[in-house]
């Protein structure tokens, strides 16, 4: 289609400057038949014809070529203005197209050598064929009127060549853009289904074989466990439906209204269902509780909830402490557990090729904050991360 569309284009930009030409021709048979510059009739008209011929024919090729096609013009006219006749508009069609096109298709520079020289040629040859007539005002206004014009038009295209240009930019910047948005969100919904999936289906499974355990000789117990077995699938269902429910769209009658994301508020039902599955948690905290950002809520309560969950699936020591320090502009989280040796699994982890640190890595970067985890030189495993408040109470402390 496009090249239809561009084949059909050149078909009419060539009728055009055929029909252009064959006008051009016309006026200059017209103009030398009027007078001559003595005010006689000219003796001959075959000359002047065929130099306007040749004229035109040159003017066809002056989109590829107007250099050469208006040096082919210009000469052209030199020797009619030569042959006696008078400067007038008719007789310097040709060589005014000429110009034109010149000025409209060449740089700044190459139209003032080649421009500039065929107009000085034009009035030298009317000062040489009648020196007494010095009134050259005239046509040198109808010869440089063609150059200002083709400028203009130039500039013109230009224009509008920068314009569809950043037009062009703009949209593949919106494309890349959108691609760019849609690989986070991929990934960002893909770390909340690690965390939903990895927390709440370890915290189940150990929770069934407890319950399993404690059966035969602690029904009670088992009882308890079980229960508290079901309160962590109902948990998992609602993160999971609130997670994937953001996919859904907006005019679905059908779907059910978003659940707020979790944040810092539900850390004792965390904890709870931790120690339902044997980790001990521990909670200090240092300065004074200061609201968070949503999204620095949800962050703050996913690294804690990754951190018990790798506490809970690998130390050997079922214990983690969890300080909560809250200075004027961050909030520092430490989950620590102070097992007398290493874990392969939590050494691996701390290395960055774990899945679980990478992805809480990602969630403290995307708010602004930093996320360091590794062996403690004393033994066990620590996650230390620091996020930025950015709640609306700091924000009013700090412009007050």
């Amino acid at each position: 289609m496009f090249t239809s569309l561009t084949r059909g284009t050149e078909r009419r930009r060539r009728v055009i400057d055929v029909l252009t030409a064959l006008a051009l021709w016309a006026g200059v048979v017209l103009g030398h038949s009027l007078t001559t510059q003595d005010g006689t009739l000219p003796p001959a008209a075959w000359p002047v014809r065929t130099l306007a011929a040749l004229s035109c024919l040159a003017l066809l090729a002056s989109r590829r070529h107007p250099r050469a096609s208006l040096v082919v013009t210009g000469i052209s006219t030199v020797v009619t203005l030569l042959l006696g006749y008078d400067l007038s508009p008719l007789l310097l069609g040709p060589v005014m197209a000429g110009l034109y096109r010149l000025a409209a298709r060449t740089d700044d520079r190459t139209t003032h050598v080649y421009g500039f020289t065929t107009v000085a040629a034009l009035i030298c040859a009317s000062v040489i064929t009648a020196p007494k007539d010095l009134q050259v005002a005239g046509p040198l206004l109808w010869l440089l009127l063609p150059l200002a014009w083709g400028r203009t038009a130039r500039l013109q295209g230009a224009y509008l060549e920068a314009v569809h240009a950043r037009a062009e930019h703009a949209e593949r910047t919106r494309e890349e853009e959108a691609r760019h948005r849609v690989v986070e969100e991929r990934m960002r919904i893909a770390r909340d289904l690690h965390d939903v999936v990895a927390h709440h289906m370890l915290l189940a499974h150990l929770q069934a074989r407890t319950a399993a355990h404690f059966a035969p000789t602690r029904p009670e117990q088992s009882q308890k466990i079980l229960a508290e077995l079901t309160a962590t699938t109902s948990s998992a269902l609602h993160e999971l439906r609130a997670t994937v429910g953001v996919l859904r769209q907006d005019d679905d009658p059908d779907s059910a209204p978003l659940e707020p994301a979790p944040g810092l508020d539900r850390l004792p039902e965390l904890i709870a269902a931790c120690e339902s599955a044997g980790t001990k948690v521990t909670v200090t905290t240092e300065g004074e509780p200061r609201p968070l950002s949503p999204g620095v809520d949800l962050t703050a309560f996913r690294i804690v909830q990754e951190a018990l969950t790798n506490v809970t699936k690998h130390a050997q020591s079922k214990a983690a402490h969890l300080q909560l320090a809250y200075t004027h502009t961050r909030l520092i989280i430490t989950v620590t557990n102070e097992q007398a040796t290493p874990v392969p699994g939590i050494a691996g982890s701390g290395s960055g090729r774990g899945y679980g640190l990478m992805g809480m890595r990602e969630r403290a970067r995307s708010v602004g904050g930093e996320l360091r985890a590794g062996p403690r030189t004393a033994g066990g495993f620590e996650v230390t991360t620091a996020l930025p408040l950015h709640g609306a109470a700091a924000e009013k402390e700090e412009t007050s």
